[in-house]
This record gives C-alpha cells, structure tokens and sequence, in this order.
C-alpha cells in the first residue's frame, strides 16, 4: 500500500517536471523516501521491495513513454539508489537478527546460570545441614565412645599388671596386652577425628602461652625412642644454640611433633636415620624439620596424604596402615598458627616435614646470625 501510494505520487509529479530544479526535487524527495523506507523496515524482510518496486516500474513506464534522456537518467539514478537501501535494508535485517540470536543465547545462558545457582545454593544448605548432622553426631558420641574405652583400658592394664593376681597363662597375658593396644588406637583415633572435626568446624580454640620448642621436641623424642631403638633407627638432633621461646599452644605444638616422629619412625626401615633439626628462618622465625631416609612420597600423591584419610599408596604397601589424619591436622595446626607446613618427599629416598613459625610469634626479636654456631650432631642411638 506504501508502495503504490508513493507510486501514485510519481504519476501525480510528472505534470510537473518541466524544469531542471523540479527533477533534482523530486529526485531528492524520492531518493529522502527510499532511505527511510529502508531503515524504518528492516526488521520486515522483503518490505523495502514492496515499497520501492512499484516506484520504478512507474519511473520506467514514464521513461519508455518519454524516450528523454533526462528520464531514463533520473529512472537510473532511483535503481541504483534503491539497490543500495535494498542491500542496506539487509545489512540491517541479519544485524538485527544476530543481536536477536545473541539477546536469546544470553537469556539461556542466564536462566541456566540461575537453575546452576539454584542447585548450589540447594547443595551448599544440604552440605550445611550435613556437615551440622555430623558435628552433632560426634559431639554426642565422643562421650559415649570414650565412656567404655576408658573402662576397656583401665581393666585391661590391671590384668595385664597383675594388680589383682598374677596370671599365669602367658597367652592371657598377650591377649590383656593386645586388647590395651587395640583400645588405644581407638582411643587416639577418636581424638584424632574429633580434633579434625572441631579444626572443620572452626571451634579449634588456642590456649596460647610462650613455649620452648626445643624442651617439647626433646619430650616428644623420649616418647618414639623405644620405638626407634626396636627397629634400630638413629635419631639425630641439630639444635640451633640459645633459641628464644615461641608464643604458641603447647599442646596443639605437641601433638604437631608427636604427629610427625610418629610417621617419621612408622615409615623409617630398620637401621633407617632420622634427623631433627630446629632453628632460625631466614625471615627471623623458627622452623621444626624432621627428614627420615623411609619410604618416601610420590609427588604426585602428596596432596592426597595431606588430605584427611588420605594415604600414599607405597606407603599403605610398605608399613603398616594409619587412620590418614595426622598431616591434616598438622597443616590445620601450623595454619591456626600463621605459620606454615611444607612437606617435601621423593619416592623411595625419604620424606621431609617443615613446620615454620612466622617471625611475630618469637617472645624476643633477634635476628638469625649468618654463621651462627650448631650444636655437635648428638645421636641417641649409636648403632652408626
């Protein structure tokens, strides 16, 4: 209808074309009305031809009816304009529909990336209200776990020790040592899960005071000597002279040292080595190592052994099993301390645990000597 209506306008302007200013004005009113057809209906497909076709064939029938040159001029003017804002027209359709395509694909992508939030939001709560289930069930079984292991423990090392008689068969007497043994790794385990658990949850509380780790380190020594000596592993101490103390947790510091002794000697083959050497970082802290030559990590195990119950798989093979909680809760300690834990290992050759205690934490600020003098290698074993 636009197209005819323009058409119509054509017929009625023809009369009137009897000068060169009146063809340069209707040229320019036509060639006004193409452009605005073809920017204001792109978004109709096809619409510029509808409207600018009957436009030419009435140019063209006047043109053939004239044979004047100025005609057939002004009829090639209006084609080559009206080819233009055709393929105008186009251009503007595919970009209108490529913005259309985009606008769609992002509103998928924001509906998906709502039901995604949706599903995590509903998995963090569950997760929340598991986590909370669990915390709820080991706070309530801590008691009544350690209730009657306390009572398996405490009659077990009366039997064993004969308070009450002597017994006489050798057998009940490996058997009262075997179930003392078996309840205290439960024990320990238990505690173990609950130390976790509380460090999870945020509730691991410091009770901090200034501790020498020196004095700790060589109580915690005299707890895996026996067990060093039984295997006829070495226990090499190198302590740096006159160490100041650290502001820490005594006990949380102990069960730290216990910890990695304890895997240190488990993992360490007879006649093995193992060395402890504490003293001063670079950056004005105290460091804690312990390097035995045992079995060793594979690197690419590591960040599963300081997971929870996680376990390098040669060391499952090779010695015997733990619960997979103690170098967890060690890495949670030293965080709770601002401090850090390295582990470093190399299969088959050995291991080396780093607990490093940053430089606020020392009672008295003395910075390391460059040469600073080492105690004399001391081995409690002197099978080397």
């Amino acid at each position: 209808m636009i197209g005819l209506a323009w058409a119509g306008f054509v017929v009625m302007q023809q009369n009137n074309l009897n000068s060169d200013g009146s063809y340069v004005f209707f040229a320019a009113v036509l060639l006004i009305m193409s452009a605005t057809i073809a920017t204001s209906t792109f978004a109709l497909k096809g619409a510029a031809y509808f409207v600018l076709l009957p436009v030419i064939l009435t140019m063209a029938m006047y043109a053939s009816i004239s044979q004047t040159l100025i005609d057939f001029g002004h009829l090639a003017f209006q084609c080559v304009a009206a080819a233009f804002f055709i393929l105008l027209s186009r251009k503007l359709y595919q970009s209108n529909l490529s913005i259309l395509e985009h606008q769609i694909e992002k509103d998928a992508l924001i509906a998906e990336l709502e039901v995604a939030n949706s599903v995590s939001d509903e998995a963090r709560r569950r997760a929340e209200e598991a986590n909370l289930a669990k915390s709820r069930f080991l706070a309530s079984m801590s008691h009544e776990l350690r209730t009657p292991l306390n009572a398996i423990l405490g009659f077990s090392e009366i039997m064993k020790n004969g308070v009450m008689g002597k017994i006489e068969n050798p057998t009940y007497v490996q058997y009262m040592e075997d179930i003392h043994g078996s309840g205290q790794h439960l024990l320990n385990l238990i505690n173990e899960i609950l130390d976790l658990s509380r460090i999870e949850a945020g509730r691991y509380e410091l009770s901090e005071e200034a501790v020498s780790l020196q004095e700790i380190v060589s109580d915690c020594l005299s707890m895996v000597t026996l067990k060093a000596r039984n295997k006829q592993i070495t226990l090499t101490e190198m302590f740096e002279a006159d160490l100041p103390a650290v502001w820490a947790d005594e006990k949380a510091i102990r069960q730290v040292i216990l910890n990695l002794l304890s895997n240190a000697v488990k993992f360490t083959p007879s006649q093995g080595e193992i060395k402890i050497k504490l003293g001063w970082t670079a950056g004005s802290g105290q460091y804690l190592s312990v390097t035995d030559n045992g079995t060793g990590i594979a690197e690419e195990e590591i960040p599963v052994v300081l997971s929870a119950f996680g376990q390098g798989s040669i060391a499952i093979k090779s010695a015997e099993q733990g619960t997979g909680l103690g170098l967890p809760i060690v890495q949670a300690i030293m965080k709770k301390h601002e401090g850090n834990f390295i582990l470093k290992s190399k299969l088959r050759v050995g291991t080396t645990a780093t607990c490093v205690f940053p430089a606020k934490r020392i009672m008295q600020s003395i910075s390391p000597v460059e040469h600073q003098r080492v105690d004399t290698p001391k081995q409690r074993l002197g099978q080397r």
